[in-house]
């Protein structure tokens, strides 16, 4: 497991990560007042919850802690096992902000103290002292390196203490050797004063300014994070650029399975260099012992299942909160930020129960089960939902019989039917059992509804859950009209017994939670008045309805007025509100309300 370790002459102490971070959470640091058996005390996590009353949880984990009784000389150290309460907290605002400030400085000044301390070490690499350095040299301290340096604007860090605690993983080596800028731009968390203070302690000298274009790093030596990002189809009606953000076209959304090359993209950060031939996925079991499987062992070990299921995003249909109701935070979607599919892989509780989890009788200190991706994406569903076999949760490799491509996930990841997409992890590399839930902001911030009175200034990200299962949804993808007098339209007008101009409305009708979609009303003339649509059949796999339900509504023209809507039922009766406002939460989240479309006929 990844940790952070701490040496001074000897004392060594071992933590987990996420230890790491609610411990200096809630210490007050002075470079003077630092002292290595506090560091020692404060890094055995149970001292710390008892010292510094931390909230534990339940869940331990097996660690190798490595202790000092100061009073006794340094001689008398001992090594032993010990389970030990693991302490844990959220990514809000402040709290992050305080870890990064904390964790850079006790990190840094833990290696001060130790240098400080110690005698010298005619092996250890010594950084420069200050002053400049060309981009040649900066590069030769890169994810190889002992040292790691990194280039902010045209100053250079030694960022080798800090990698250990960075909250977002092994992601920052991406940028050691080279510039940060970019990579900062992407995780705007990053773009806080305070950190910026903190990183100025690590400031070891600047770049030379033979090598600076106006006061810049020439562009050919700053990395693309994107630079691996595949080629899409011009077709997907993109929100963002970098990182590539684009909902389905409306002739992508008028069948049952969408094609691979018109399902939404949804990323949050650049699609990661990985294959399958290296590719591992790696379990950590309660106890902190871990399973590693190949690709090839996913494939040969374990049942193949494949199952339909829709993909919808948190803020499918934001927009339409937008204009009808107030601004909200986020990309602006309208009805294509959702996809149907059919996935193949194997079951999610199978590769637990080998891995050694009891399906049938999880112990009590397993909450949830976290999924992390090879980008640093992370999220988390409850362990019930996980190991359900009606639950039909599947580590997939096949996207409609053929192999993922980049954008959905090669060579691996996870699909949670019914739940909300964010969920569904990419690139999945690691499965955690856990009494808690991921601690990525992903998880702890972005994906919740809070009331319509609550705005991104006053929210206490604590007090809703994350989201998971999602409510009844419907919108109309396509709305034409079709000619008595052509021969192809008169056709569709005989299977519905018209022999007039018409109109053909069509539509998807979801709910989440494997919850069937038993109606859908349609009306011609804003609400005023309802009928029923057809549901159209298909032909769905797995336990429950995981998939939408494709609809269709043919009706005279001259009984249409100028705004069609829709409105969806689903078996448990649940149904969509008709205004926005009641419903309004500023992040724009499961936007549910009736689905409204203007019409203005083409025919005279």
């Amino acid at each position: 497991m990844r940790g952070v370790r701490t040496t001074s002459r000897g004392i060594t102490t071992v933590c987990r990560q996420d230890e790491f971070y609610a411990v200096t959470k809630h210490i007050h640091l002075s470079k003077t007042s630092l002292k290595m058996p506090l560091v020692n005390k404060v890094f055995v996590p149970y001292l710390a919850a008892g010292r510094y009353g931390l909230s534990t949880s339940s869940r331990t984990v097996t660690q190798q802690i490595t202790r000092c009784n100061p009073s006794r000389g340094l001689s008398s150290t001992s090594r032993r096992t010990e389970q030990v309460p693991r302490t844990t907290w959220g990514y809000g605002a402040v709290a992050l902000t305080a870890a990064l400030a904390s964790t850079f400085a006790l990190t840094r000044f833990v290696a001060l103290e130790a240098r400080a301390e110690s005698p010298p070490d005619s092996n250890q690499v010594q950084s420069k002292p200050t002053g400049f350095f060309r981009l040649d040299e900066v590069r030769q301290h890169g994810r190889t390196a002992e040292e790691k340096w990194i280039i902010k604007g045209d100053k250079v860090y030694n960022i080798t203490d800090w990698i250990p605690g960075h909250p977002g993983g092994e992601v920052i080596l991406r940028a050691v050797g080279g510039p940060v800028d970019q990579y900062w731009n992407i995780f705007t968390i990053h773009q806080k004063q305070d950190v910026y203070d903190i990183l100025d302690t690590f400031y070891i000298g600047q770049i030379d300014p033979r090598d600076l274009v106006d006061g810049k790093v020439p562009s050919e030596h700053v990395d693309d994070p994107f630079m691996n990002d595949p080629e899409r189809d011009e077709r997907l009606i993109v929100h963002s650029a970098r990182p590539f953000n684009a909902e389905t076209p409306a002739d992508g959304l008028g069948s049952f399975i969408t094609p691979d090359d018109l399902f939404y993209v949804r990323q949050h950060m650049w699609v990661p260099d990985v294959n399958e031939a290296s590719h591992k996925l790696v379990v950590e079991l309660p106890d902190g012992e871990e399973k590693e499987y190949s690709m090839q062992d996913l494939k040969s070990r374990f049942k193949e299942v494949t199952l339909t299921a829709t993909l919808q995003c948190s803020g499918n249909r934001r927009k339409h909160m937008t204009d009808e109701s107030r601004s909200t935070n986020g990309l602006q979607w309208e009805a294509g930020a959702i996809s149907n599919a059919e996935w193949t892989g194997v079951r999610l509780r199978d590769v637990l129960k080998d891995a050694g989890i009891e399906i049938n009788d999880i112990p009590d200190d397993i909450k949830h089960v976290q999924f992390m991706g090879a980008e640093a994406y992370g999220a988390s569903i409850p362990v019930e939902k996980a190991v359900d076999k009606l639950g039909d949760v599947l580590l997939v490799y096949k996207m409609n019989g053929k192999t993922l491509a980049p954008d959905h996930g090669y060579p691996l990841r996870v699909v949670v039917p019914g739940n909300v997409a964010a969920r569904s992890v990419k690139w999945i590399n690691r499965v955690r059992l856990s009494d808690e839930e991921s601690t990525s902001q992903w998880q702890r911030r972005d994906y919740k509804c809070f009331g319509p009175n609550v705005g991104s200034s006053t929210v206490d990200w604590e007090t809703a859950p994350a989201i998971q299962e999602t409510p009844v949804q419907s919108a109309i993808t396509s709305l034409r009209d079709i000619s008595a007098h052509s021969a192809q339209d008169s056709k569709l007008l005989q299977v519905y017994g018209l022999e007039e101009d018409s109109i053909a409305v069509e539509g998807y009708s979801y709910a989440g939670g494997g919850r069937r979609i038993i109606r859908v009303d349609v009306s011609a003339d804003d609400g005023r008045s309802w009928q029923q649509a057809e549901l159209l059949p298909d032909d769905r796999k797995g336990a429950k309805a995981w998939a939408w339900t494709r609809w269709r509504w043919v009706l005279p023209r001259q009984q249409a007025g100028r705004c069609f809507v829709v409105k969806a039922v689903d078996e448990a009766y649940n149904t969509q509100p008709d205004e926005y406002e009641p419903n309004y939460n500023f992040r724009g989240n499961l936007t549910g309300s009736w689905h409204r479309v203007g019409y203005r006929s083409k025919q005279p």
